[in-house]
Formats: C-alpha cells, sequence, structure tokens
C-alpha cells in the first residue's frame, strides 16, 4: 500500500511541472486525494461495504469535485489534473499510468445492467471536456484531444478529436515500439502541430479535381484534332484553392 502512495504522489511530478514538492502534492492535489479515496472506497465494495463505500465516494464528491464509482477499476500511478468534474462510472475500467484532465466523463449510454461504461488501455492521456460514452476500448498510449466525444473504439497509440471524434494520428510501428519504451506524453492530449483530417480530405478532393480537369483537356485537345468542335467554357482556376493545416504552415 506504501509503495501504491508513493508512485501516485511520484507520477505527479512526472506530468506536472508546476508541483514543487512532496508536501504540496500530498496536501494540495485534489486528484491525488480523490485517487486515495477512491482506492479505499473500491477496498470496501470488493467486501460488500456497498453503502459505506457510496458514501465515502459522495463525500469524495463533495471534497474534491471528482466523482468516482467505487466499483471502477482503475491501474496504478493514475494522476487527474486539476480534476474538477471528472466523472468515472461503475464498469469503467482504466488501465496503468492513464492522465485525465477536468470534465472528463467516463460515461455509460445505456440503462440496462452490465458493461457500460469505457475500458482506457495503459499510458492513455485523455484532454479536458472530453467524453468517452458507451463499453468502447481506448487502446495502450492513445490521446484523446480536449472536448472530444469519443463514441467507437480507439486504436493504439491512435489521436482523437472532433464531435463525434475521429482519428487524426496514427503511430508508425517504429513510433509504437518507441512509445512501448518510455510514457509519450502530450499534454491535454493535443500538440500544436496536430493535422486536420477536415483539411486533409478537401486538399485529396481538390487533387483529384485537379487531375479530372486535366484529364478533360486532353480529351478535348483530341476531339478538336478530330475535327470534333468543342464548345470553350472557362472555368475558374483550382491553383491557389487550397486548405493548409498547422502541421503543414509550420513545416512551409
Amino acid at each position: 500500500m506504501i509503495e501504491r502512495l508513493r508512485e501516485d504522489v511520484a507520477c505527479v511530478f512526472e506530468r506536472d511541472p508546476a508541483a514543487r514538492s512532496w508536501w504540496e502534492v500530498v496536501t494540495a492535489y485534489p486528484g491525488v486525494h480523490a485517487v486515495w479515496l477512491y482506492r479505499l472506497s473500491h477496498w470496501l465494495w470488493k467486501r460488500g461495504w456497498f453503502w459505506l463505500a457510496r458514501f465515502l465516494s459522495y463525500w469524495t464528491r463533495w471534497f474534491t469535485g471528482i466523482e468516482i464509482h467505487p466499483a471502477a477499476k482503475i491501474g496504478r500511478r493514475f494522476f487527474i489534473d486539476h480534476g474538477m468534474g471528472v466523472v468515472i462510472g461503475e464498469t469503467a475500467v482504466v488501465g496503468d499510468d492513464c492522465t485525465l484532465y477536468h470534465g472528463v466523463t467516463l460515461g455509460g449510454t445505456s440503462w440496462q445492467k452490465g458493461k457500460r461504461h469505457p475500458t482506457l488501455g495503459n499510458g492513455v492521456v485523455v484532454g479536458a471536456g472530453a467524453k468517452i460514452l458507451g463499453p468502447i476500448t481506448v487502446g495502450d498510449n492513445a490521446r484523446i484531444g480536449s472536448n472530444s466525444v469519443v463514441l467507437k473504439d480507439v486504436p493504439p497509440s491512435a489521436t482523437v478529436v472532433g464531435i463525434p471524434g475521429h482519428v487524426v494520428h496514427k503511430a508508425t510501428a517504429a513510433q509504437k515500439a518507441a512509445i512501448a519504451k518510455q510514457l509519450r506524453f502530450d499534454a491535454y492530449g493535443l500538440a500544436p502541430d496536430m493535422p486536420d483530417p477536415v483539411a486533409y480530405a478537401i486538399n485529396r478532393m481538390l487533387e483529384h479535381i485537379q487531375v479530372l480537369d486535366r484529364q478533360i483537356e486532353e480529351l478535348r485537345r483530341a476531339l478538336r484534332e478530330a475535327g470534333i468542335a468543342v464548345p470553350e467554357v472557362e472555368l475558374p482556376p483550382l491553383e491557389a484553392c487550397e486548405l493548409r493545416n498547422g502541421k503543414e504552415e509550420k513545416n512551409a
């Protein structure tokens, strides 16, 4: 138990540059208090003290602003940064080395009994305000961007943004190997050079239109050479029509 407590404090220094001392973390970090009180309520829940476990969970929510159902399963070195408004449901499962920011919900989408909350793998980062809903699985080392709403499974080492959430980045095999050796931490699950999937799709559509335009022009030339009259219709050029995302602008 002492080792778990030390791990819960040590992981704060790894993920929060504002942490200055152990005393500060132990006395002034509601995310650490919520995790410790959850572990106690979970211990009571597993031994059949259901009302007492729920009452302790209720008191923890009042004291920290963080609600964790005592039946949820949470791994080691779990860190809730800032914490206010975090909700973790009854059948949620959270792996080791995960980080949640304020306003995160691991919620259910059904009133039926059984598994109805998400499962997070190891090393997952969930940005502020994100909602992960339903009995879905978020793979190891995935990143959920702030304010995203995730309703489908997320592959390992992927980054998800948007409403509904969609994957904007998947790590290569080399990146996955590097992540396996060392935890890669992106605060709030986002990075400044993150690609924009909408801009990417529109860029590809524009490229496709330009190729079709060239093919049509070649057909028109062939018809004219064959003596077939083709009416001239002036079209606006597409060379200047291009969307750029943050990553492309940074590299330009």
